[in-house]
């Protein structure tokens, strides 16, 4: 698999990815010509960013007889911002609090406060966890970068 900091490094590829992303979001695909008419740059060259992006495993193509149709892989990516992650949070302190309460809202033993609980979360909701961790990363992430062109600016 090329390396997919390089393949990533490409304007054009990313600005491929983004139009992608945008109909990933939707559950949609885009064809080859679509694409050329998105970001206004040559069949050819959008082909051969495609080839690459396909071999890094960032896009998956559907053939329909002489179309293609493109949609993002965004699992690649995940190994990106594992990468990444722990340097945009380093220097910055967060501290997290964690309170289990019942449903009438009064206080109760956590995991972590009673030996009994052996209880493992199904493979479904470990994932799920995962998601969610990263989504509040990339939010937590993107409030700092906020945070820091405010405090330049002021």
């Amino acid at each position: 698999m090329p390396d997919i900091f390089g393949v990533i490094a490409d304007a054009t590829r990313r600005d491929i990815l983004q139009a992608l992303l945008e109909k990933h979001v939707q559950s949609a695909e885009m064809s080859v010509s679509e694409i050329v008419g998105r970001l206004g740059i040559s069949q050819p060259t959008v082909s051969k960013h495609l080839k690459v992006l396909r071999e890094a495993e960032l896009v998956v193509v559907r053939e329909d007889g002489q179309h293609r149709f493109y949609s993002l892989d965004p699992e690649p990516l995940e190994m990106i911002e594992d990468f990444v992650i722990p340097f945009l949070s380093a220097g910055f302190e967060t501290e997290v609090t964690v309170e289990y309460l019942s449903e009438d809202g009064e206080r109760v033993q956590g995991p972590h406060e009673s030996d009994e609980f052996d209880e493992v979360l199904p493979e479904e909701a470990t994932a799920a966890a995962e998601r969610i961790g990263r989504a509040a990363a990339r939010a937590e992430h993107r409030v700092k970068e906020l945070v820091a062109r405010f405090k330049l600016r002021g």
